[in-house]
């Protein structure tokens, strides 16, 4: 690592997290504008301009997304940056070299350069107050990837799009998942108003690529590339697959981009929906000028592609799948998979979510599957207490518990279930990440037949 411009006053890790957690939470004075993030990065050098990347927009499936266009990336040989959010159990997630978390001492040293720059700005009334806590892991992060010497970074917007902090790069192409209805207090009621945020990623001469499929959000995109000359690419209904199967949850697939065949896909991530994000981070793999990106790289790296926290396994018997299914959206796409793959097993759900989310709708999705739901809730200000959630609730289960708890709610539900049952944890990350720190922190052990994989790369 080049430690060049390495700050005179080294702030310690644990100091360094302090400061951040002082800004409150992910939402916490969320403030839509880039001015703050541009001067802040201009006083850094503008470390964001050191390397190529493609910035990746949506409601769901953006994580997953970034880490196949990373893993294509990383296949073809390119030394490749990813920045995404949230975080499930440590900040240093966010921020990866070749799948390689950043390191504490690296952590330290970008965060420690930001906060000097910060505290100049701020005295010198060029900024009227201190970014907010994704502003500074965002500079931090872009820091870190020059530093790194990196050859390519994939950007996961954090909210939005045109006003994220993540838009002041130059991406060489912009990705687009989806759109639909979430975060309806900062985006727009309607999706159309929702799209033309995520719209701001779609830069002039880039290309765009566009798995939408709601009609209009459909036309929002279509007018804003027309309008900056943007070449469009929509692979929306799985356009370009064929020979299409599942084994246990997990999708193979043949795919054509334009001329180019790329047989035998096969994913480890679970769900029919990881499919469109696997033609999405493909496309965009395939159209990246100055990249030479073989279909044996392609197919390799989508099939050593993971993600936590999307139908991901704790244990196989019973069943346990994590999913942060925090949206409508995302709650649907849970239940047709387990109304697919699960079909005739009893089903408990372990179920949180946070206050700004519609619990109405998601309970009237997810509620419905399940014998049994345990409301717990994540020691997060967001939160909704299990009460107010079967206050809000639109659907019945045949049996409700409530365990505040997250550790105890899941012990509880695998205790009750036979070996052939699911145990069902949705409804917010931070619901997964809860239960990943007890499992990491030895408060919830689970059964031997733990995947050995699942935690390696939070241990």
């Amino acid at each position: 690592m080049n430690h060049q411009n390495v700050p005179q006053i080294l702030i310690p890790y644990d100091d360094c997290l302090k400061i951040l957690w002082d800004h409150g939470h992910e939402l916490h004075g969320r403030k839509f504008g880039l001015e703050a993030i541009t001067a802040l990065l201009r006083s850094l050098g503008h470390p964001e301009r050191r390397y190529p990347s493609v910035i990746v927009a949506g409601t769901n499936g953006k994580g997953s997304t970034s880490a196949m266009l990373a893993a294509i990336m990383e296949r073809a040989g390119f030394r490749t940056g990813l920045y995404t959010s949230p975080h499930f159990v440590r900040v240093n997630e966010r921020m990866r070299v070749n799948n390689r978390e950043i390191s504490d001492e690296e952590f330290a040293l970008a965060f420690s350069e930001v906060r000097h720059r910060v505290v100049e700005l701020v005295d010198s009334h060029v900024l009227p107050h201190a970014p907010s806590f994704f502003e500074y892991l965002t500079a931090a992060a872009f820091l870190y990837f020059a530093r790194a010497e990196i050859d390519f970074a994939v950007l996961e917007v954090g909210m939005g799009g045109r006003l994220d902090a993540t838009n002041v790069t130059d991406a060489a192409a912009a990705v687009i998942t989806n759109v639909d209805l979430d975060h309806q207090e900062y985006l727009g009621k309607t999706h159309r108003e929702i799209a033309g945020e995520k719209a701001g990623v779609i830069k002039p001469g880039r290309t765009v690529i566009s798995g939408c499929e709601h009609p209009d959000v459909r036309e929002v995109i279509q007018r804003k590339c027309r309008e900056v000359g943007a070449e469009l690419i929509e692979t929306g209904g799985l356009q370009g697959v064929s020979g299409l199967f599942h084994l246990d949850g997990r999708c193979g697939f043949d795919l054509e981009i334009g001329e180019t065949q790329i047989p035998g896909i096969t994913l480890q991530m679970a769900g029919r929906f990881q499919v469109k994000n696997a033609v999405a981070a493909a496309t965009a793999a395939s159209r990246l000028k100055n990249f030479r990106i073989s279909s044996s790289c392609i197919r390799e790296g989508l099939q050593s592609a993971r993600w936590p926290g999307r139908l991901e396994t704790l244990q196989n018997r019973p069943l346990v799948l994590l999913d942060g299914a925090h949206n409508p959206a995302a709650a649907r796409e849970v239940a047709a998979f387990v109304q697919e793959h699960l079909a005739g097993r009893t089903l408990r759900l372990v179920y949180a979510t946070m206050r700004d989310k519609d619990i109405g709708e998601i309970s009237g999705i997810l509620f419905p599957l399940a014998k049994v739901v345990y409301l717990t809730r994540p020691r997060v200000e967001r939160a909704a207490f299990p009460e107010d959630i079967l206050a809000s609730a639109r659907a019945e289960s045949r049996q409700i518990v409530i365990e505040p708890d997250p550790a105890r709610a899941l012990e509880q539900a695998i205790e009750q279930s036979s070996p052939e049952d699911v145990v069902l944890v949705a409804g917010s990350l931070f619901l997964v990440g809860a239960v990943k720190m007890a499992v990491l922190e030895g408060r919830l052990v689970p059964g031997k037949a733990v995947l050995p994989e699942v935690f390696s790369e939070y241990s």
